[in-house]
């Protein structure tokens, strides 16, 4: 899409359209006025765009995209099942200090697991108590909503018919006149055309009378 537009007028109801072979001409001579980047340059009267400006967290997530490194931001792993460690002996503490951790891990992430499946019933038993009318509410405003796009709707379309019926009454009062100025502007330059011709033809008799005059 060219980033350069123009808007211009025109008569659509009074003008007659183009023929192909006139349009192929116009385009080709457009065309040729027009640089070959006029598509993709902004116009020469825009501001350079401002450079874009990320926090540190968005610029590491940029670089991890640009890596293809997976996204590890939720550890998943803290709901998955559990296994037990070896079991432990009174004298544990002492001989495998890494199992008596082991074990701590274990319980830390079983309660986070017991939290979450906790929490997870508690919004199932809402879902089950209020969910259907919530979703009820939400599809009645989706609903207002879509009215009211659809009544905008119509009521653009309606304007725009006014606009275009306004727009054709306007020009088909102006078309007499408009065909009489045409008229008379081809007459005027039809005439210019003759008195330039005449003019020419004087010119060259003259310069043919002082030829034979000289001889």
């Amino acid at each position: 899409m060219p980033l350069i537009q123009d808007s211009l007028d025109s008569l659509p109801h009074i003008d007659g359209d183009l023929s192909p072979s006139t349009r192929s001409q116009v385009s080709a001579l457009l065309a040729a006025e027009l640089p070959p980047d006029y598509t993709s340059t902004p116009h020469p009267l825009l501001p350079d765009p401002l450079p874009p400006r990320f926090s540190p967290f968005i610029d590491s997530e940029f670089e991890r995209i640009s890596s293809k490194q997976p996204l590890t931001a939720i550890d998943t792993t803290r709901y998955e099942a559990l296994e037990a460690p070896p079991p432990t002996s009174p004298k544990s503490d002492e001989r495998s200090p890494e199992l008596l951790e082991s074990w701590r891990e274990t319980l830390r992430r079983a309660y986070a697991t017991s939290t979450h499946l906790s929490i997870r019933l508690q919004n199932l038993a809402l879902l089950e108590s209020f969910g259907k009318n919530a979703w009820l509410i939400g599809n009645s405003q989706l609903e207002e909503i879509l009215r009211g796009l659809e009544k905008e709707l119509v009521e653009t379309k309606e304007r725009v018919e006014e606009v275009n019926k306004e727009r054709y009454e306007s020009q088909e009062g102006v078309r007499g006149e408009m065909e009489g100025l045409e008229a008379s502007w081809r007459a005027s330059v039809g005439r210019l055309v003759e008195v330039e011709v005449a003019a020419e033809e004087m010119r060259m008799e003259i310069l043919e009378r002082r030829r034979q005059g000289a001889t």
